[in-house]
């Protein structure tokens, strides 16, 4: 065969690989559930290469920023600053709202609480209440768990939960949600906050009201049915020269089969 041909198949076969590749990186919430969705999206197309990793909504930004993950997984929107730092790097960028998901306050399991109102939470989370017993629990010191800052579970907390306030200055960041899940676990007097692909039977849910009349807990049907109040949408961000790379996958996770992922993995499909 002609060498210049060869070349060609080569750099042929080398640039399809490329596009089936994929590196997508950010939020610790939406990492369960695209990991698992690459995986079936791997099995049905046999050259498509997807690699998922998190670090947080903001270290996904920036990995699209400076072009090291094609889609920043994020459980916020993207801020102003990002978007200015984007256009500056002459990269205009697309948000694609994949999910929803509830946030759930969990607690220890031998905690005897069982419900908090987001008045309550507030005053826990800013260090104004320091003891259970100043919410019907036992006398024990309140030891609380929060993503740090680059989180966007932690942006969310605080709009939707804190009213934009500030945390306690001495809150206990956690650099991942299964770190929170670990640290509550194993601290009896700790309160943090998960998506609900992280709740498992070493953490305690509380049912959280925010009119303080009406205590729910956070679940899938509940979430749906829209009576529980701590839900956010889960977005992809890709850059638009990127388009037809990301664009297959994306269809995917939208896709009836996709959105059955997304249910069975204790998030809230679209639809």
């Amino acid at each position: 065969m002609n060498k210049a041909i060869v070349l060609f198949l080569i750099s042929l076969l080398l640039s399809t690989a490329a596009l089936q590749a994929q590196r997508i990186k950010g939020s610790d919430t939406v990492l369960p559930v695209s990991q698992k969705t690459a995986e079936s999206y791997m099995n049905k197309n046999s050259t498509a290469r997807v690699t998922v990793t998190g670090g947080g909504t903001g270290v996904g930004f920036l990995a699209l920023m400076d072009g090291t993950c094609d889609i920043a997984m994020a459980s916020r929107k993207i801020k102003f600053g990002e978007k200015i730092k984007l256009k500056k790097a002459k990269q205009e960028v697309t948000e694609v709202i994949i999910a929803y998901d509830a946030l759930a306050v969990v607690v220890n399991p031998t905690n005897p609480v069982r419900k908090l109102t987001r008045k309550q939470l507030e005053h826990i989370f800013r260090g104004e209440i320091t003891n259970w017993n100043q919410v019907g629990g036992r006398d024990m010191k309140i030891v609380v768990y929060s993503r740090e800052t680059s989180s966007g579970t932690y942006e969310f907390f605080k709009e939707s939960v804190l009213m934009n306030k500030n945390y306690m200055s001495s809150i206990l960041s956690m650099p991942a949600t299964g770190a929170i899940v670990q640290s509550v676990s194993q601290t009896k007097g700790a309160i943090g906050y998960v998506g609900l692909a992280y709740l498992n039977n070493k953490i305690k849910t509380i049912a959280v009201s925010y009119n303080g009349k009406t205590f729910t807990q956070p679940t899938v049907k509940n979430a749906l049915n829209k009576v529980y109040p701590i839900v956010r949408p889960l977005y992809y961000y890709y850059n638009n020269k990127d388009k037809g790379k990301v664009t297959p996958f994306i269809q995917y996770i939208l896709s009836s089969e996709g959105q059955n992922i997304i249910k069975k993995s204790g998030y809230i499909p679209l639809k």
